[in-house]
């Protein structure tokens, strides 16, 4: 176990952590040439600091952290010079088939034949959650992200992306709604009368 920061070797990070840090950063941003550059920034943030890593946790976790903290700065940026308005985080569109003007449902989703918990361990379903996050809309995924991925509370969500609350159920909701519908398309979960 690494004691303090004098102990860590930066010259390795790439190699060692370069392909986890970008997938990582990949996943939040969907831009890879926006992933490079924030693992770029985590890793001259992380040589900075490293004589601040006291080794309670694993270089990567340390280093995964950091780039968190910059994915984070990188939203909080963004949705602070963009305004909050419907059509950043909503596609009225793909969801008039489920919901009317009023907001109430025309189209019930069905019931699921497959066991939440026993699903995030099928290899296929992790997958096919993957595929169907990757076609939200992006401010939808990264607010989907950060909740069930990152383990962010509501206000750290709420911070990064400049949304009140309520917004964010509202957003979650409907990523939910629209992954469930993506998930049913390719065969997990529904009930096959």
């Amino acid at each position: 176990m690494q004691t303090d920061g004098s102990q860590i070797d930066p010259r390795h990070w790439l190699t060692a952590h370069g392909d986890v840090l970008y997938r990582y950063a990949l996943k939040h941003v969907r831009d890879r040439v926006l992933a490079e550059d924030l693992v770029q920034d985590a890793l001259l943030a992380a040589w900075k600091a490293r004589d601040t890593f006291d080794g309670r946790s694993q270089e990567r976790t340390w280093l995964i952290g950091i780039l968190r903290h910059k994915i984070l700065d990188y939203f909080r940026r963004q949705y602070r010079e963009r305004p909050a308005a419907d059509d950043v985080w909503f596609d009225r569109a793909a969801d008039n088939d489920r919901f009317d003007d009023r907001g109430t449902w025309q189209r019930r989703p069905g019931s699921w034949d497959q066991d939440p918990e026993q699903a995030v361990h099928d290899a296929q379903f992790r997958q096919a959650l993957a595929d169907c996050v990757s076609l939200l809309p992006d401010a939808m995924a990264t607010a989907f992200t950060l909740r069930h991925d990152d383990e962010l509370d509501t206000d750290d969500i709420c911070k990064a992306l400049n949304i009140s609350s309520t917004n964010l159920y509202v957003i979650l909701y409907r990523a939910r709604a629209r992954l469930r519908d993506c998930l049913e398309e390719h065969g997990h979960g529904v009930t096959h009368a």
